[in-house]
């Protein structure tokens, strides 16, 4: 059997294809029972943010009301909004996410 090649031709119009997916806003929610601690642990654990951009991000959280904690394809913003929801409920804390189409 014969390995095709990498051509030019073929990475050309590999580039040229639009890859137009559908993006949604992961939206994180203030309210005045979840802990600070445990939103930093969620956005670190679940959305894999850095120590200083979980900080960063709740505290513009506890301050505007709510921030984008992420852009992701429609079911990987599903599986991480009922990630939190799990461990919001598990600790019995009533932290909302909610998901919107950019």
């Amino acid at each position: 059997m014969e390995q095709q090649q990498n051509t030019p031709g073929f990475r050309n119009r590999y580039a040229e294809m639009n890859f137009n997916i559908e993006r949604y806003k992961v939206i994180m929610h203030n309210d005045d029972v979840t802990t600070m601690d445990f939103v930093v642990m969620v956005l670190t654990d679940v959305f894999y943010k850095t120590e200083e951009e979980a900080e960063r991000l709740m505290l513009e959280i506890h301050n505007n009301g709510q921030a984008v904690v992420g852009r992701y394809t429609w079911d990987i913003a599903c599986t991480k909004q009922q990630r939190v929801q799990t461990l919001a409920a598990q600790e019995e804390f009533p932290l909302r996410v909610t998901i919107e189409q950019e």
